[in-house]
Order: C-alpha cells, then sequence, then structure tokens
C-alpha cells in the first residue's frame, strides 16, 4: 500500500461544520471542499448565504463545492449565478436531475458555457455520465460527482464503473469525484484507477493514522478493548 503522500489523488473534506473546516483547512493534504444541504442541515445550519460566506473565507484558497436547493430549473439557475457571483473558488452543485427525474443537462451546458464552474451531483450511472460529459464539454472547469458509497450500497462493485466513467469524462476542463466514499481503502481504490478527486469525512479522514498499522497489533489492540469493555460492563456468568 502506497503511503499517502505518494497518491496522486487529491482530498477534498466533506462536510459543513465550520470548526472542523477550519481544522481540515490547515491540513496540507485537503486540496479542496465540498458541502450539501443534508450536511448543512445536519450540522444545524439555518442561513445558507451565511454559513456559505463565512465557509468561503476560512477556504479562499481552495476549491468549494455548494449545492443549488431548487427543483425548478429556472430557480436553480438564478440560485446557481448568485452563489458563483461569491467567489473565484466556487463550483456550484447542480443534481443530475431534478425530483420528477427530468435531466438537468440543458441547465449545465448553459451554465458551463456562460464561465460558471460547476460540480453536477448525484450521479449514479454511466448513462448519466455520458450525457453530463457531452453537457460540460468545452466549457468551464467542472467536477463530476459519481456516489462510488452508494453504488457500493447496491450490492455492485463501483470500481469498474468508476473507471468507465474516467473514461468518458476524457476532457481536460472536467474532473471525475469519487463521492460518498465508505472506507479509507477507497482512497487506494480510486487513486488507482486514476481518478482525480475523493471526498472524505472526518469520520474517513481520522483513520489515516491506521494506514500501515501492523495488524497483529490491531488484533491485539482489539481484544483487549473487547476485554475492557466486558469488564467495565460487570457481565458474570
Amino acid at each position: 500500500m502506497k503511503p499517502i503522500s505518494e497518491l496522486t489523488i487529491k482530498l477534498f473534506a466533506d462536510g459543513a461544520d465550520l470548526a472542523q473546516m477550519a481544522c481540515d483547512r490547515a491540513n496540507p493534504q485537503i486540496r479542496g471542499f465540498t458541502t450539501n444541504p443534508s450536511l448543512m442541515r445536519a450540522a444545524g445550519v439555518t442561513n445558507y448565504e451565511r454559513f456559505s460566506r463565512e465557509a468561503l473565507e476560512m477556504v479562499a484558497d481552495r476549491p468549494i463545492s455548494l449545492e443549488v436547493f431548487a427543483d425548478e430549473f429556472g430557480e436553480m439557475e438564478r440560485q446557481a449565478r448568485k452563489i458563483a457571483s461569491w467567489g473565484d473558488n466556487v463550483y456550484v452543485k447542480i443534481p443530475v436531475t431534478n425530483t420528477r427525474r427530468n435531466s438537468s443537462a440543458d441547465l449545465i451546458c448553459r451554465l458551463a458555457q456562460a464561465g460558471i464552474k460547476l460540480n453536477i451531483t448525484a450521479v449514479l450511472t454511466l448513462e448519466q455520465v455520458r450525457e453530463v460529459a457531452a453537457a460540460l464539454r468545452g466549457g468551464a472547469q467542472a467536477f463530476v460527482s459519481v456516489f462510488a458509497g452508494r453504488i457500493a450500497d447496491t450490492g455492485r462493485d463501483p470500481v469498474p464503473l468508476m473507471a468507465a466513467a474516467l473514461e468518458l469524462l476524457g476532457s481536460s476542463n472536467i474532473e471525475l469525484i469519487w463521492a460518498s466514499p465508505r472506507e479509507l481503502l477507497n482512497i487506494w481504490q480510486a487513486d488507482a484507477i486514476g481518478c482525480h478527486i475523493i471526498t472524505v469525512t472526518s469520520s474517513i479522514l481520522s483513520k489515516l493514522a491506521l494506514v500501515g498499522k501492523d495488524l497483529s497489533d490491531y488484533s491485539l489492540e482489539t481484544v483487549r478493548m473487547f476485554y475492557d469493555d466486558a469488564a467495565k460492563s460487570g457481565f458474570s456468568l
């Protein structure tokens, strides 16, 4: 296993906690940031613009993805143009479809050609990758977030699909994001296929200290943990 310092993939911190973002900002391994309305809600964010502007001040030198929260394409476009105006490092997240399964491709193409940096989110199929790539090609710099973790949740191996997605993008202005990883190993899997970026939560980042750990020592630590927990529980037979 390569040490983390030798990987070519870029790590983007995923979350909506400003204190955690400040910690991640101090970590040179973190090359960018992503968030979404669900993460914001979980973090107790109540004012979208205030949170976004505070986050932008904190990470001004790195890309950050901020998502629209409308369902009608006209309102998505209005929000996207406003969000994009907040900083040159902003990538506006556009969902691949709206809630009625209508494709966002026309809106994506229009915004990309207008010079707005985009992050197309909630992508799970190669058909979606193909359509999104066509809409983005020749436009502003963009990310395509394929939710590999959710693909894995359905029992499918995401690695072949992600490798195929990389080939489909095939454009200098588009980078592939391995989104919603479930475990630390996903970083190495994504790097091995040449994926450009992987989003990582603080829970995954916290496991970086385990990389290369001696498995025999780890086994003993696990045995001790089970023993200590049993002792503290006061079990008897």
